[in-house]
């Protein structure tokens, strides 16, 4: 049996025709293949190519049993410290690898193989040219495995982790490891790095569902191990090939992956979560644009809690842990932290604003949801130990990842795109005392009210001196955009109002209160919005011009730089020659008499200003007759410019301003000393005049108050006391009276007990009671 075998071995090589005798005895007797494969050699080379092309000759069920005999010399192979032999072994398991059997096997294991292939990988052979060999092989056995078992059911083993845990970190290796090989090798084929990536790209993409996790965690382990966080370029460059070789259904298990593993790493230092939180941000990216699955608010819901506690440890644990240090070690850390936050936004922006509209607008409601507010619950983000400092910080963070998220967002209506639990609590942070909160506001809105993308024509706050040539996009307004302004409008104007009187407003401030101005202009206003603006402008003038809320001098020239810049666009777009010639003759005399009332002058820097501006000036100012009798014409409800604005009274102030200690002292006495108000005058209806005779009366009051407690002695002062306390135990005596009781309650009268009877039909109940 074994003679033409041992004949066609001979001393010079294999010979033809002897070889053709062999495979046609096996093709012909199969059954004899494990015994021709168990035959003592003479020469390994010759025998192995023998019996490569005996396996690629036989394709019949009995090939298994010479299987067994086959991978038995190869292990011999591979266990040997030859290199050459090493290398021949891997060859022969390669061509027997793509060999496509008919059935599957039930009893063979791949263990060895994937052990020694594994260990070859990692070759430390001090020759370089011959532990590239040693790698090379070991990659391609590595492949040759994965096509041998991933597609055989009964080999699914071959995803267990004790598999998985070899297998990924010898491609990782060699793909970290491929800097340093690039130049040895001519092609693709002979370079590990290469090898390796393709390897691993193939392996990926044969996994299913419910191998996923198994092929993730070790790359986790791995980059954990080798300290790869930090600088993290290898590992973001994994996680690309993760993404772009896996099926995009599969997506959201690897987004998981990494979340988990960030949590895990929650304690760990600010450059490894930074680095975790960039590759985090790489695989949405890429998940952005196919299916993300389930997971989109999950991954918000985990990075605004990791913002959270970054700002914790920048302004808490991490000055108490290094109290003793040095100040510019603990300047490190925080900017150390601050690589984290700006990363988390980026993850936060980057995706939200690669979302479908109709899950980003869920996103938008879902950050606006997690901003503290004055006044307002928010349970994710507790600010109370942070302080001020930290929530500043936490929603400066998340307006800035707002901006991203709202980024290009195009919405059919308004009313969708701003609806009142987003539109709320952001107007509610447009009135904190902090210029760079309410510019982040401000961007929001632009991003959603300008759907036409029009601010970058208007170019910063300036005097256009011809709109149209702007060639500003815009649209009929709907019907439904209509319904928004009547419905919101007041609260718009309100907030810009009471936005340009800000003490620390900025040049930037101006700049975006003008295009906030104009895109409501451009895309929202019709014949009534445009009539509420330019009320709202004068109203700004006069404000400006009476100062009763003693604003700088900057400010107030500020505050008419933006008039006449708004009124000068206004009166272009709605193409009013009356009107433009107005605003026009009024720039043409400020630019002579009082530069500094125009963008252009007033927000140079070393502006000179003047010490007061006069009221008696009028052709300085605009004219409310003036542009009545300029609109009077049809389409345009003149007569309502007469009536002032007026902003809306809420309680917003009391939510989200910070008030000063003197103003809260001024608060309490307005409670104090003043009687409890009886029904007809909580009855009395509120109009335009009443409420100007009233807001003139507070303003007079409140401002003799302040000027008592800031000035006054102590003695004066102190009776105030005594008033408070009286008022707080007429209260009481109110509140705290036990009601009455149909059975009767108990009166004393001259000295007697008295039992009086109260029918039930007269009780007053509170309203929990009632049903």
């Amino acid at each position: 049996l074994c003679r033409p075998f041992h004949h066609c071995c001979g001393s010079d090589g294999l010979s033809k025709s002897d070889m053709e005798k062999l495979t046609f005895y096996a093709v012909s007797a199969p059954e004899k293949l494990d015994r021709i494969g168990a035959h003592r050699y003479g020469y390994v080379v010759i025998a192995m190519e023998a019996l490569d092309q005996l396996l690629m000759a036989c394709h019949s069920q009995s090939i298994k049993p010479f299987v067994e005999s086959f991978l038995h010399m190869v292990a011999k192979l591979l266990e040997s410290r030859e290199p050459d032999l090493q290398v021949l072994g891997t060859n022969s398991f390669v061509k027997f690898a793509n060999i496509e059997e008919d059935t599957p096997s039930y009893h063979r294991r791949y263990d060895f193989f994937v052990s020694q292939f594994s260990a070859m990988c990692h070759s430390t052979h001090e020759d370089v040219d011959t532990r590239k060999r040693i790698r090379v092989a070991g990659i391609k056995g590595l492949q040759g495995v994965v096509r041998k078992t991933v597609n055989d059911e009964l080999q699914a083993i071959i995803w267990e982790p004790q598999h998985m845990d070899k297998l990924i970190p010898s491609m990782l290796f060699n793909m970290q490891d491929s800097d340093d090989l690039d130049r040895y090798g001519p092609t693709n084929r002979e370079n590990p790095g290469a090898l390796a990536e393709s390897c691993f790209r193939e392996l990926l993409g044969r996994a299913a569902y419910g191998n996923m996790n198994n092929a993730v965690r070790p790359v986790l382990v791995h980059l954990d191990n080798h300290h790869l966080w930090d600088p993290n370029e290898f590992a973001v460059s994994c996680f690309r090939i993760i993404m772009y070789s896996i099926q995009a259904q599969h997506s959201h298990h690897v987004i998981q992956q990494v979340l988990n593993h960030l949590d895990t790493h929650n304690r760990n230092t600010p450059r490894v979560r930074a680095g975790i939180v960039q590759v985090l941000l790489e695989t949405v990216a890429i998940a952005a644009k196919g299916s993300v699955g389930p997971t989109v608010l999950e991954v918000f819901n985990t990075l605004l809690k990791h913002l959270r506690m970054s700002v914790d440890f920048e302004l808490g644990e991490t000055s108490r842990r290094n109290s003793g240090s040095s100040v510019s070690s603990n300047r490190g850390k925080e900017s150390e932290e601050r690589i984290v936050q700006n990363a988390i936004i980026q993850t936060i922006g980057f995706f939200g604003g690669n979302l479908p509209d109709y899950q980003r607008a869920e996103v938008m409601m879902f950050i606006m949801g997690k901003v503290p507010v004055y006044g307002t619950p928010c349970h994710t983000l507790d600010t109370v130990k942070i302080g001020h400092q930290g929530t500043k910080r936490i929603q400066t963070m998340l307006l800035s990842s707002l901006i991203m998220v709202t980024s290009g967002f195009k919405s059919k209506s308004m009313a969708a795109a701003l609806p009142p639990p987003f539109l709320d609590p952001l107007f509610s942070i447009s009135l904190m005392e902090d210029n760079e909160l309410r510019q982040l506001v401000l961007e929001i809105l632009h991003n959603i009210i300008d759907r036409h993308d029009n601010r970058a024509k208007l170019r910063g706050i300036r005097i256009i001196p011809n709109v149209a040539a702007l060639k500003i996009k815009r649209e009929k307004i709907s019907k439904q955009d209509v319904a928004f302004m009547k419905k919101h409008g007041q609260q718009l104007y309100r907030h810009i109002y009471l936005g340009c009187k800000e003490d620390d407003n900025s040049h930037k401030n101006f700049e975006l209160l003008f295009t906030t101005l104009a895109v409501l202009t451009i895309e929202l206003a019709n014949e009534e919005v445009v009539i509420d603006l330019i009320r709202l402008a004068v109203a700004l003038q006069d404000m400006a011009l009476a100062n009763e809320e003693n604003m700088s001098m900057f400010i107030r020239c500020g505050i008419m730089a933006l008039v006449a810049a708004y009124l000068n666009f206004l009166s272009q777009m709605i193409a009013n020659p009356p009107f433009c010639q107005h605003v026009s003759k009024v720039i043409e005399l400020r630019n002579m008499d009082a530069p500094y009332l125009l963008p252009e002058h007033i927000f140079r820097d070393k502006c000179p200003t003047p010490e007061s501006l006069d009221k008696d000036d009028r052709p300085l100012y605009f004219q409310t007759a003036d542009m009545a009798e300029c609109l009077a014409g049809p389409g345009y409800n003149a007569e309502r410019l007469s009536i002032p604005y007026v902003p809306q009274v809420t309680d917003e102030d009391r939510l989200t301003r910070r008030k000063s200690f003197v103003d809260t002292i001024s608060l309490q006495v307005d409670i104090v000393s003043n009687s409890l108000p009886d029904k007809s005058q909580l009855a009395e209806e509120i109009t335009f005049e009443t409420y100007d005779r009233s807001e003139e009366q507070r303003r007079e009051k409140r401002r003799q108050v302040m000027e008592k407690f800031q000035k006054a002695p102590f003695e004066e002062i102190a009776p105030t006391a005594n008033m408070l306390h009286d008022r707080l135990a007429q209260i009481f005596e109110l509140t705290i009276r036990p009601p009455p009781s149909p059975s009767g309650v108990v009166s004393i009268s001259a000295g007697h007990a008295q039992h009086q009877s109260v029918p039930v039909y007269e009780m007053k109940f509170p309203d929990l009671c009632v049903y």
